[in-house]
C-alpha cells in the first residue's frame, strides 16, 4: 500500500495518505492545510481520494477538509461527538490568529467498530475519546499501522485541557484501546515522529 505523511499548516499535523496500488484509490487522514501539497501527492500516485477521515475536529487536523472534499468530491468522516467543535471553527482560527478556512458538512458520522477498506486492508475505527469527545484512531492489521491523531504520541499524550478534553479519559482509552494492539503497531501521531505500541508500553512516562 501507498503511504505517504505529510505534515500540514502552522502546527505541522500529521496528515496520511494511504493509496492502493490496484484500484488507485486513496483515503486522507486529517487533511489540515496545505492542500496543494496533499493534491501534488495525488496526482504523483494516480489517485483518486474515496474517503476524507478526520480524527478530531481541531483546526490544525481538519481545516482543509472543506476544500478537499470540493476539489475531490470524496465524503468526509468524522464521529459526531465533535460536531460542536467543529460548529465553532472560526473561534478556533481566531486563537490561533488565522484565517477561518470554512466549514463543510460531515456526511457520515463514523463509529468505534465501523470499518472501512481500501484495496485489501480494512481500516478500524478506533472511538478514542479525551483528547476531544469524538477522537477516533485508525488500526490497520494488513499494515501493521495506527493512525492515532492526537490521542497517543512518542513520549507523550494528547493535551486535555481544551474544550472536550478529559485526562481520565484519555488514558483510558489508550490503555484499553490502544496498548491492546500488537507490540509491532507502528504508530503515526497527530503531530511529532513514528513509534510502536512496544516503545510507548515501555518509555512513555505517562502511561506508567
Amino acid at each position: 500500500m501507498i503511504h505517504e505523511i505529510l505534515p500540514v499548516g502552522m502546527l505541522q499535523c500529521n496528515c496520511s495518505i494511504f493509496g492502493d496500488e490496484a484500484s488507485r484509490e486513496a483515503i486522507v487522514v486529517d487533511p489540515g492545510d496545505n492542500i496543494p501539497e496533499i493534491q501534488a501527492v495525488l496526482r504523483r500516485h494516480g489517485l483518486t481520494v474515496k474517503a476524507i477521515v478526520i480524527t478530531h475536529a481541531h483546526i490544525d487536523h481538519i481545516g482543509g477538509a472543506k476544500q478537499l472534499k470540493s476539489i475531490t468530491g470524496a465524503p468526509v468522516y468524522m464521529n459526531a461527538a465533535d460536531q460542536e467543535l467543529y460548529d465553532h471553527l472560526d473561534v478556533q482560527a481566531n486563537w490561533l490568529g488565522m484565517p477561518d478556512p470554512g466549514k463543510t458538512d460531515i456526511d457520515v458520522n463514523v463509529r468505534d467498530g465501523d470499518t472501512l477498506r481500501l484495496g485489501t486492508a480494512d481500516f478500524h475505527v478506533l472511538h478514542t475519546p479525551g483528547h476531544t469527545q469524538g477522537s477516533l484512531c485508525l488500526f490497520i492489521p494488513a499494515e501493521g499501522k495506527l493512525a492515532a491523531g492526537d490521542t497517543l504520541f512518542r513520549d507523550s499524550i494528547g493535551r486535555t485541557d481544551l474544550p472536550g478534553g478529559n485526562s481520565r479519559q484519555i488514558l483510558s482509552s489508550i490503555k484499553t484501546r490502544l496498548l491492546t494492539l500488537p507490540e509491532e503497531t507502528l504508530v503515526i501521531p497527530g503531530h511529532g515522529p513514528n513509534t510502536t505500541i512496544a516503545r510507548e508500553k515501555e518509555m512513555n512516562p505517562f502511561l506508567g
